[in-house]
């Protein structure tokens, strides 16, 4: 219920401020503009190189985590069939292996996110600042008073005017200065 008042509350603001920006625009002031950063990063230079590398190195990650899960599911299943045939004590003993074995796969599963979370930061976070650099030259060039992002989740923007979408100026920047 909260993210719904939320919602309505952006939405609202996005509007009271798109309102703003126009009668403001139209008496001299500020204006508002609008970009697609997903559109703006997908051509920016060296996000596709990025990307690719971020894609290929996050597969191996995947990798090893399926060749763990079917080392323990292969473990689980020999248990399985074999536990009629082990004394209690052995029974215990080779399910204390398996949880040792599952501990062990969720803590390297953890690992290898953490480490795609920061190569993925590593890569894409100069890229980011590069483009958040142009899109705040924009914005200051064209006496711009906000600049809304509508690939942003949960934007609140349900339609705009196609003449103050700065995308184009901001990818055109971008390939201009690489």
């Amino acid at each position: 219920m909260k993210l719904a008042v939320v919602g309505v509350w952006v939405g609202l603001i996005a509007v009271s401020l798109a309102g703003a920006g126009s009668l403001a625009a139209q008496q001299g002031g500020s204006k508002i503009g609008y970009v697609n950063t997903q559109t703006i990063l997908k051509q920016t230079p060296g996000y596709v190189k990025a990307e690719s590398t971020f894609t290929k190195e996050l597969e191996t990650y995947r990798v090893e985590v399926q060749k763990l899960q079917a080392t323990l599911d292969s473990a689980a299943s020999d248990f399985d069939q074999q536990s009629v045939m082990l004394s209690p004590t052995q029974r215990a003993a080779k399910r204390k292996e398996l949880q040792a074995q599952q501990q062990k796969l969720e803590q390297r599963t953890q690992e290898l996110q953490q480490r795609a979370a920061s190569r993925e930061r590593e890569l894409l976070d100069p890229i980011q600042s590069k483009v958040n650099s142009v899109i705040e030259g924009v914005r200051a060039a064209g006496n711009y008073a906000v600049i809304f992002d509508v690939s942003a989740p949960n934007n609140g923007i349900v339609t705009a005017d196609k003449s103050i979408d700065l995308t184009q100026r901001v990818i055109q920047q971008l390939k201009a200065g690489s």
